[in-house]
C-alpha cells in the first residue's frame, strides 16, 4: 500500500476516534457498532504504523550516536532486526478483509447418506456448534428443525449471534464450516459392531446487518403450519410457523422457533434475505476465480472437508491436511485446533497471493 492510502487509513481512523467519542452517534445502534467495528479493524493498522516509525526514528538515532559512541551500534543492530518484523506484520494486516468477518451466521446441516445414522450426526455437529458457541460466549438459537425417529436431525437451522462488535466475529470463525462432513463409526442401529460410514452437510453464511438483496414478494410462496416439538407433536395450537419458498431460486427457509406468525415471517424472511445473498456471491465469486478455495465455503456441499473417526478418536480436515486425535473433545465443543489451522491456511494463501 503506498503511502497516501496509508495516511488516508490513518485519518480515517481519527475521524472514526471523533465520531465515536460524540454521545449523539450512540443513539442509533447500529451505526455505533458499524463505526466500533471498523475502528477496532484500524486501530491495529495504525498501532503497527506508530511503531515503524518509531523505530525507523530510532535507528537513524542510534546510528548517528554510534559514530561517536560505539555502545550504540549494538542498539542500533537490536532496531533493525525488529523493522523487518513490523514491515511484515503491517503488510498482514493490509489484506484485504473478508467484508463479513465481523457478521453473525446462519448455519443449516442437513443429514445425507446414511439414513438414520446420518440425522443422529446431524445430531452431534449441532451440539458440537452449541457448545463451541456456548464458550465463545455466543448467542444461539435453533430457528427450525426437522427432527428424525431415533431423536437426530434430518434438517436443522440454527443462528449463532455474536455478544459483542468485534472485527472477528462468528462468520470469522466458522466461515469454512461448509461442505460434506463424513462420520465413521459403529451406527447405534447396527447389531453386528460394523463400522459403517455416512455424511451430512453443512451449509453456512453470513448475516449481514444491512442486506442488500431486494425479494420481489411475487416470488414468494408462504406457508403457515403448527409448530412441533419432538416426535413430531403439536407444540402450538395455533398456525404460528412459517415456510417460506423462492419461487426463482427454489430456496426454502422456515422458522417456527419465534412466539407469533409475525415474528416467524420477519425472521424467516431475514434468514431468507441472507441465504440469498451468499448464494449470489458464491456465484459471482466463482464467475471471479475458480481458484479460490476460500470461496468453496457456503452453498456447494460436494465437497469433503472433514471426516470424523470414532473408532481412532481421530478427526481430520482433507483441506489443510489437518489430523488430530482429540474427536471426543472436538465434538464438545473444542473446535479451536481445526478452525485455527483452516484460518491460518487461509492467510498464508493470501500472503501469498498479494506477494506474488
Amino acid at each position: 500500500m503506498d503511502s497516501s492510502s496509508l495516511k488516508g487509513l490513518l485519518e480515517e481512523h481519527a475521524q472514526l476516534e471523533e465520531q465515536l467519542a460524540d454521545p449523539s452517534v450512540h443513539a442509533d445502534q447500529a451505526r455505533a457498532r458499524k463505526l466500533g467495528r471498523r475502528y477496532a479493524e484500524l486501530s491495529p493498522v495504525v498501532k503497527t504504523v506508530r511503531e515503524l516509525d518509531t523505530a525507523r526514528d530510532d535507528l537513524e538515532t542510534a546510528k548517528e550516536l554510534a559514530s561517536e559512541d560505539s555502545t550504540f551500534a549494538a542498539e542500533a543492530e537490536e532496531i533493525s532486526a525488529k523493522i523487518p518484523v513490523l514491515e511484515s506484520k503491517l503488510t498482514e494486516l493490509l489484506l484485504p478483509r473478508d467484508p463479513y468477518d465481523g457478521s453473525d451466521v446462519v448455519m443449516e446441516i442437513k443429514s445425507g447418506e446414511g439414513g438414520e445414522e446420518s440425522a443422529l450426526f446431524a445430531g452431534d455437529l449441532l451440539r458440537m456448534y452449541l457448545r463451541y458457541a456456548e464458550r465463545h460466549g455466543w448467542k444461539a438459537e435453533v430457528l427450525d428443525s426437522v427432527d428424525s425417529d431415533l431423536g437426530g436431525f434430518k434438517d436443522v437451522t440454527v443462528s449463532i449471534k455474536s455478544r459483542s462488535a468485534d472485527v472477528d466475529g462468528v462468520w470469522a470463525r466458522l466461515k469454512f464450516e461448509g461442505g460434506v462432513h463424513r462420520v465413521q463409526r459403529v451406527p447405534a442401529t447396527e447389531s453386528q459392531g460394523r463400522i459403517h460410514t455416512s455424511a451430512s452437510g453443512v451449509l453456512i453464511y453470513p448475516e449481514p446487518e444491512d442486506v442488500e438483496v431486494e425479494i420481489d414478494p411475487n416470488d414468494l410462496r408462504i406457508d403457515v403450519y403448527r409448530s412441533s416439538g419432538p416426535g413430531g407433536q403439536s407444540v402450538n395450537t395455533t398456525d404460528s410457523a412459517v415456510r417460506i419458498t423462492h419461487l426463482p431460486t427454489g430456496v426454502v427457509v422456515s422458522c417456527q422457533n419465534e412466539k407469533s406468525q409475525i415474528q416467524n415471517r420477519a425472521r424467516a424472511l431475514q434468514v431468507l434475505q441472507a441465504r440469498l445473498q451468499a448464494i449470489a456471491e458464491e456465484e459471482a465469486a466463482a464467475k471471479a476465480s475458480d481458484a479460490r478455495r476460500s470461496q468453496v465455503r457456503t452453498v456447494d456441499r460436494s465437497e469433503r472437508v472433514r471426516t470424523y473417526n470414532f473408532a481412532e478418536n481421530r478427526i481430520a480436515d482433507h483441506r489443510v491436511n489437518y489430523k488430530a486425535y482429540n474427536l471426543d473433545q472436538v465434538l464438545d465443543g473444542d473446535l479451536d485446533g481445526v478452525l485455527n489451522a483452516l484460518i491460518t491456511a487461509d492467510r498464508e494463501e493470501r500472503l501469498a497471493a498479494h506477494a506474488g
